[in-house]
């Protein structure tokens, strides 16, 4: 595993998460609705995240099940770093409103997002055949 290689497709999760974030708020939640749209983007997101990952795991040089669990795991603790750092000093959010993201009592489906971020590497290198599923 290069951490180098998994650190820049994590900055390129971020970019395309970004931009998705700003059309979800710009397009779609003033249609339905800033939670409704957040909730939608979740899975929009996650099928975003699996098409960068198929499309960059082999160059990120992830061969075994415990190198793509730890690289979906520093990415999950990265983001979330990210998006507390991003909703409290760029956006000014309050602290109820980023962790509402992530209760599922108040509608937050951010934690399933976050699940499938940790097991990307992993599913993806194994859908592409990188990884020995006999020895997996």
């Amino acid at each position: 595993m290069r951490r180098s290689r998994v650190l820049l497709v994590w900055l390129a999760l971020m970019a395309a998460e970004s931009v998705h974030g700003t059309l979800r708020e710009l397009l779609l939640a003033p249609r339905i609705g800033s939670l409704p749209a957040r909730q939608l983007a979740v899975f929009s997101g996650a099928i975003l995240i699996y098409a960068i990952t198929w499309s960059l795991v082999r160059w990120m040089g992830l061969r075994r099940r415990r190198d793509c669990l730890l690289a979906g795991l520093a990415w999950v603790l990265a983001t979330v770093a990210f998006e507390v750092t991003l909703g409290r000093a760029v956006l000014g959010l309050g602290w109820s409103r980023i962790l509402e993201d992530y209760d599922p009592r108040r509608g937050g489906l951010m934690l399933l997002g976050l699940a499938a971020m940790a097991v990307a590497p992993w599913l993806m290198a194994r859908a592409r055949g990188l990884i020995d599923t006999a020895t997996d």
